[in-house]
């Protein structure tokens, strides 16, 4: 669904246009919406009813606790990558034997704490992971379930930078070295196999890739069966996209069939873990313009958003709309503004910070816009780069809007800092 439509030449989020938002908290500011979240997640389930399936929400996309809090009342399992990220989901209400802990690097101490809490199951994504987590889990007197995440050398189709299932990326275990790996794990104390793991990368729009991958997947898990090993869960990750521009994205339904149907007689339990296809069009960043440069080869919009609040434009080159708030000449605006192509910036002090490049817009200083398809990789990446206090983050319910992250202040940027004595 779009939660975000214009009602007589103002753009509002739900039922509260975002100039009252605005008004109210301010900006820099992230905006989301119950609505959408609630039916991105609502689509995943109709797709998978009738399926022994679960729904681990992928927390790196979007870690904020109000929203965890919704996706576990709604029934969601997480995935995480992080001892904070496990904190978090805890906080927000979410069942430690509902996470599914993934992830290349995981400290000794992570590994202790999510044994303690009872883990649903360790992604295991290296032979030495596993032999540290088995030692770990006998010295405490428990039994680590366990799935390996295996690498199927499939080409996403994406950005090399979130492609994550090719045979020199960093993640995962060959999928040719997984069997034996699984007989060394059988044979384990600290271990108990429970399933078999796999994520090819984020931003899927064909759902080829992630059919060719989950092919691989059974074929091991026959293969495991051959050997007396049987499996409980098939872990085939997340990663489906989201429009950000003119893309061709299926539907949740057309992007799981294909898996779906290759999956239809298999007896274990599914586990799928979205991210970005569940919160990134449910939120946008809000901004204001501060600056307007017109030179003699660029325009220039200066907003009070920068590459720290919203890290992709600068990170990936990404593309995200940006829409005025106010419509060219709606409600008060007596005299329309001359419309000119601006690059929207921000007052970092970068060439890279950008929020995008050569965008049609009638503006003025003071302007409020819009930067779209924020929800995911928006506030989980953003830093405190030049010392600016990360943004607010408000979620809206209809017409209720709900301050789910106070603004940081400067004084809160250096408050863990200490100047050493000379």
């Amino acid at each position: 669904m779009n939660a975000f439509t214009y009602r007589q030449g103002m753009l509002c989020a739900e039922d509260l246009s975002l100039e009252r938002i605005a008004e109210r908290f301010a900006t820099p500011c992230y905006v989301y919406s119950r609505a959408a979240l609630t039916a991105a997640f609502e689509a995943y389930r109709r797709a998978l009813a009738g399926r022994s399936a679960r729904i681990c929400y992928a927390v790196k996309a979007n870690s904020n606790l109000a929203i965890l809090n919704l996706f576990a009342r709604l029934g969601a399992g997480f995935d995480i990558v992080s001892g904070g990220e496990l904190a978090r989901v805890l906080v927000a209400g979410g069942k430690a034997k509902d996470v599914v802990f993934s992830g290349v690097g995981k400290t000794r101490e992570e590994l202790q704490a999510a044994l303690a809490e009872g883990i649903g199951c360790f992604n295991v994504e290296s032979e030495s992971e596993l032999t540290r987590l088995a030692g770990i889990a006998e010295q405490m007197g428990l039994v680590a379930p366990i799935a390996l995440r295996v690498n199927p050398d499939v080409d996403a189709k994406t950005h090399p930078y979130i492609s994550t299932g090719l045979r020199n990326n960093k993640f995962g275990i060959p999928i040719d070295e997984a069997l034996a790996l699984y007989q060394r794990a059988r044979m384990m104390a600290g271990i108990r196999i429970r399933g078999i793991a796999c994520h090819i990368g984020s931003q899927l729009l064909d759902a080829a890739p992630a059919a060719e991958a989950a092919q691989k997947i059974l074929t091991l898990a026959d293969a495991l069966a051959a050997q007396g090993i049987v499996l409980a869960d098939l872990d085939l990750g997340g990663g489906m996209g989201i429009r950000y521009r003119d893309e061709e994205v299926p539907s949740t339904e057309d992007y799981l069939a294909p898996m779906l149907d290759l999956l239809k007689d298999r007896r274990e339990q599914l586990v799928f873990a979205p991210g970005r296809s569940l919160v990134g069009n449910a939120g946008l960043l809000l901004t204001r313009v501060e600056v307007v440069k017109h030179g003699a080869e660029k325009s220039f919009a200066v907003v009070d958003a920068a590459m720290n609040d919203l890290m992709r434009p600068a990170l990936y080159d990404a593309w995200h709309d940006i829409l005025p708030v106010r419509l060219n000449g709606a409600n008060e605006r007596v005299e329309r503004v001359q419309e000119h192509v601006y690059d929207v910036v921000g007052p970092v002090c970068e060439s890279g910070d950008f929020l995008g490049h050569e965008r049609s817009l009638a503006l003025a200083e003071g302007d409020l816009l819009a930067v779209m398809s924020a929800g995911a990789y928006g506030m989980a990446m953003s830093s405190n780069y030049n010392s600016r206090p990360r943004a607010a983050e408000v979620l809206i319910d209809g017409g209720q809007a709900h301050l789910i992250r106070n603004r940081e202040s400067v004084a809160q940027l250096y408050a863990q800092e200490h100047i050493a004595p000379l």
